[in-house]
This record gives C-alpha cells, sequence and structure tokens, in this order.
C-alpha cells in the first residue's frame, strides 16, 4: 500500500515539477518576445520619423505643401504615378531600383532560355514573362496592403471619434491610431503625424496621405476635416457616420464580388487554358507543339490578344462605385 502511495506522491511531485518548469519557460519567451515587439516598434518609429525627416529635407516644406493641396484635377506624369504605385506598396524598395531589377529579371531568363534552348521566340517570352513578374509582386502586395487599409478605416475613425470626444485634437487622434493599431494604417496616421511635428500644415499633410494611399474613403476623411477647419461643426459625429458608410461600401463591395464571382472564374480559366493547353502538349508531344515557336509573329499576336481580352473582361467584372 505504501508503494503505490509513495509512486502516487511521486508522480504527482514529477508532474508538478514539469508544470512548474514549463510555466517558468512560457514566462521567460513571453518575455523575451514582449521585449522584441518593443524593441520592432520602437525600429519602426524611429524608420518612419526618419522617413518623414527625408522628405521635409529633400523637398522645401512649401512644394510639399503645394503638393499636398493641388489640384486634384491635374493628372500627374507616369512617373508621379509609378512612384506613388511603389509607395502603394509598402515594400522597402525604391522606384529606380525595381526598374533595375525589371531590366535584369527581362535579361536574365532571355540569356538563359536563348542559350539552353536556343530559340528566340522562347526567350522573348521568357523576357518579357521575367520582366512582368516583379511588377505582378509589386501589384500583388500593395492590393493587400491597400484593402487591410480599408479594411482598418472604420474601425480607426471609431476610435478617432473617442478620443475627440474626449477633448483630444484631430493630430492626437491620429497618433491614437498610429499607437493603437497594426501597420499599414498605423505606418500611413503616424508618417501624416509625423509630418505636421515638423513644420508640416495639418491640410497638406492629410492631403498628402490621401494622395500617398490613393483610397476614396480617405479622400472623403481628408475633405471632411478640411471643411471642418474652416467651417467647424462636430467632427466626432461626422467621423462615426463616415465609418458607418465605409462599412456599408465595403459590404456592397463584398456582395459585387459574390455576383461576379463566376465571371471571374470564367476570366481566369479562358486566360490559362492556352498556356496549360501549350505545356500539356509539350509534354505528350513534343515535336508538334515546337511547330508553333517557329512563327513568333504568331506567338506575338496570340499574346496580345490575351492580353486585351484578359483587360475587357477585367473590366466587364469591375467596377467603380
Amino acid at each position: 500500500m505504501y508503494y503505490y502511495l509513495y509512486v502516487g506522491l511521486a508522480f504527482g511531485a514529477g508532474f508538478l515539477l514539469v508544470f512548474g518548469i514549463n510555466l517558468l519557460l512560457v514566462d521567460v519567451f513571453e518575455a523575451s518576445r514582449q521585449r522584441a515587439q518593443t524593441r520592432l516598434a520602437g525600429e519602426l518609429r524611429t524608420r518612419q520619423r526618419e522617413r518623414a525627416r527625408g522628405s521635409l529635407d529633400y523637398k522645401e516644406l512649401y512644394e510639399l505643401a503645394a503638393e499636398g493641396i493641388g489640384d486634384a484635377s491635374v493628372r500627374a506624369t507616369p512617373r508621379e504615378r509609378f512612384v506613388r504605385f511603389v509607395d502603394q506598396s509598402g515594400l522597402l524598395i525604391r522606384p529606380g531600383h525595381l526598374v533595375g531589377l525589371c531590366f535584369g529579371m527581362f535579361l536574365l531568363p532571355a540569356v538563359a532560355v536563348r542559350v539552353l534552348a536556343g530559340s528566340w521566340s522562347l526567350a522573348a517570352i521568357a523576357a518579357v514573362i521575367g520582366g512582368v513578374l516583379p511588377l505582378l509582386y509589386v501589384a500583388g502586395v500593395r492590393a493587400s496592403r491597400l484593402a487591410k487599409l480599408l479594411g482598418q478605416l472604420p474601425d480607426a475613425f471609431d476610435l478617432m471619434s473617442r478620443t475627440m470626444r474626449a477633448g483630444q485634437t484631430v493630430s492626437q487622434a491620429m497618433q491614437a491610431v498610429a499607437d493603437e493599431f497594426s501597420p499599414p494604417i498605423a505606418d500611413e496616421f503616424g508618417y501624416c503625424y509625423d509630418q505636421q511635428n515638423l513644420g508640416l500644415s495639418p491640410e497638406a499633410a492629410l492631403r498628402d496621405l490621401a494622395r500617398r494611399t490613393g483610397l476614396l474613403e480617405l479622400k472623403i476623411f481628408v475633405l471632411a476635416v478640411t471643411v471642418h477647419r474652416q467651417a467647424g461643426g462636430n467632427l466626432a459625429d461626422l467621423l462615426e457616420k463616415l465609418a458607418t458608410v465605409i462599412r456599408d461600401r465595403a459590404r456592397i463591395r463584398g456582395a459585387i464580388k459574390a455576383l461576379t464571382a463566376e465571371g471571374r472564374m470564367q476570366a481566369v480559366i479562358l486566360m490559362a487554358l492556352p498556356v496549360f493547353m501549350l505545356c500539356a502538349m509539350l509534354v505528350l508531344n513534343r515535336p508538334y507543339a515546337m511547330v508553333l515557336f517557329q512563327y513568333p509573329v504568331m506567338l506575338a499576336a496570340v499574346f496580345a490578344s490575351m492580353t486585351v481580352g484578359g483587360i475587357f473582361m477585367h473590366r466587364i467584372v469591375s467596377f467603380d462605385f
């Protein structure tokens, strides 16, 4: 009897020992993770301030303010649209570096395919695909980032409304969003707050925020704040209503995606089917498929036709509201 008692006590002591060590390790790792997150957040804030300071050092204040309050009807140049396209992705890459990467990805696959396969048509196809891949990656990251930013806006406006009801200013409400939320909205609002601290007027900083992100909802927010500064009013209630409008627009956008899902799937299948069939023929009957590569003009015409068809199908299933 005492034997089973000793075994039970030993088992209980071992269990408690293991449980205590596990709790200790969890506390240690959690503390280390918290320190790492705090250090990372501090580094990101420092980098963000340096970015804002660098933008103000690169341009005079009146130039940046003129860009911020510029006429929205003036069309941007292709270079400005490309720079904005890269900035909206949130990637730490300069537009010039992206152009160099596209050029390198354009040459390397072409040379490799030409040396290995000995076909100029395959080399041209590889060059086009390689040159477009970096742009497609940046476009995908940009779309994902803007979608996440749009999803964070209603909660951010609700927080700003509650902060302003507590007696804080618009700038302090934006700082609260930068402190409480995760990127990308924390980065954008924190960057706008740092611009104001470094001397840029609030109107110019807000308009630069709308121009930098390109979201219609942020443009409405900037317009509301600008009108409020000029004419007065209850900005807290306006932000709550704007958050409701954004949620309604998100619900409508989801309904549109559901209704156009069939059309988008058809577009994907129609665009992928020729490529899939060509790859299948290269595997099943390579000599028969290689005859097509003897006519590069036909390949170019097929590629151009698929591109035009893809653009038209995208316009059919996509629209702004």
